[in-house]
């Protein structure tokens, strides 16, 4: 089959839309289809590369002014054509034609639009952008969710009927997996791995909850005094959490990498104590399984879809509240060894293999 796939303009700095892209792309090929990977090239936003301010609007002339002459042509190809992230999904107004579907990651953004998150204003052209969006996803011929939950709110919101979404779980896009017993260790300097450590990992959008992290670290040290440190993995801190670290004392016990390479990150699932992953609102969560996948025991929020891709490998906490949440951790560090295991056999759940067999038989029903 001739497949599509539609990918993120390179100026969005969406990297983790780019791995799931890269991933459909090789799991795809290797599974015997025709595939071509076509997304906006930057022509005016080479002028000013970058997500926002100037360079945003500068993106906005590819994508909007200058990609759809080269999408209309390229899709008479295609047998299916696959818009990889719903945040492209005003491009189904050129597809009406053609089979394809979209895949919805998560609605957080086109929530916010709708003044459903008072946390996270949106700017006007933000609201303007998101109700293209989801007007793409209302028009679109079949939707493919990343989990029940997601799917769930994509209904809500679009009143599209059940035989229009489907779900098809992620599939890792990196190996990771337990270290073996004689392998070479990647080393890195700000973290000594063979002290215990708890791991976060995520960026700062505020569903992060990166500062309920703190918090709870903060009181599972005076629960369980102990020698562990907290390795935190994704943006840079913001001032709110280095005043919350100066103020409780956390400065040598809480450490900050911001550039992390996958084997790296592999090493630190696999050589944590624990991932600590309160968020409050996820489309999906990668961070779950591929911690698991490593061999990490995983405590989540109580809250779909981390209670959904945990399963029942995972100890459940209430994001809301801190100390609750530490005692619930401690009370729960001598099931470590157990929490490990089950997580190994949940994370088989999310192959590559598995998502690209469902995205095939997906194509296959659309395209007929």
């Amino acid at each position: 089959m001739k497949v599509l796939l539609l990918g993120n303009y390179k100026y969005d700095r969406q990297e983790s839309m780019q791995r799931f892209a890269k991933l459909l792309n090789t799991g795809l090929t290797e599974a015997g289809h025709e595939v071509r990977l076509l997304r906006a090239t930057p022509l005016v936003g080479r002028l000013r590369p970058a997500a926002n301010g100037i360079g945003k609007w500068c993106g906005y002339v590819d994508k909007f002014a200058i990609f759809p002459t080269e999408l209309k042509r390229a899709v008479k190809w295609a047998d299916i054509t696959h818009i990889c992230d719903h945040s492209n999904a005003f491009y189904v107004k050129y597809l009406n034609s053609v089979p394809h579907i979209v895949t919805c990651h998560d609605l957080l953004a086109v929530s916010s639009a709708l003044d459903e998150i008072p946390e996270h204003a949106t700017s006007w052209t933000g609201r303007h952008l998101q109700k293209m969006i989801l007007g793409g996803l209302r028009k679109a011929q079949h939707v493919v969710c990343v989990s029940e939950a997601t799917k769930a709110e994509l209904m809500r919101l679009t009143g599209l009927p059940d035989d229009k979404a489907s779900v098809v779980y992620n599939g890792l896009n990196y190996s990771y997996s337990p270290l073996p017993e004689d392998s070479e260790i990647a080393l890195m300097k700000e973290v000594d791995i063979n002290q215990p450590f708890f791991l976060h990992v995520g960026g700062n959008q505020w569903y992060k909850n990166r500062l309920g992290v703190l918090k709870i670290f903060s009181h599972l040290r005076s629960i369980s005094p102990s020698q562990a440190k907290l390795v935190m993995v994704g943006k840079p801190w913001t001032p709110e959490m280095r005043q919350f670290i100066a103020l409780n004392g956390l400065s040598e016990q809480v450490i900050e990498l911001i550039s992390v390479t996958n084997e790296h990150l592999k090493t630190l699932y696999a050589k944590a104590a624990a991932l600590l992953f309160p968020s409050w609102r996820e489309g999906f969560g990668w961070p779950i399984i591929e911690a698991q996948a490593c061999g990490c025991a995983v405590f989540t929020s109580n809250i779909a879809p981390m209670t959904e891709v945990g399963g029942g490998a995972a100890i459940y906490v209430d994001p809301s509240d801190a100390c609750g949440a530490a005692a619930m951790i401690a009370n729960s560090l001598n099931r470590i060894p157990q929490l490990k295991r089950a997580g190994l056999e949940n994370a088989k759940r999310f192959s590559a293999t598995a998502m690209i067999d469902a995205y095939s038989a997906v194509y296959q029903r659309r395209a007929l």
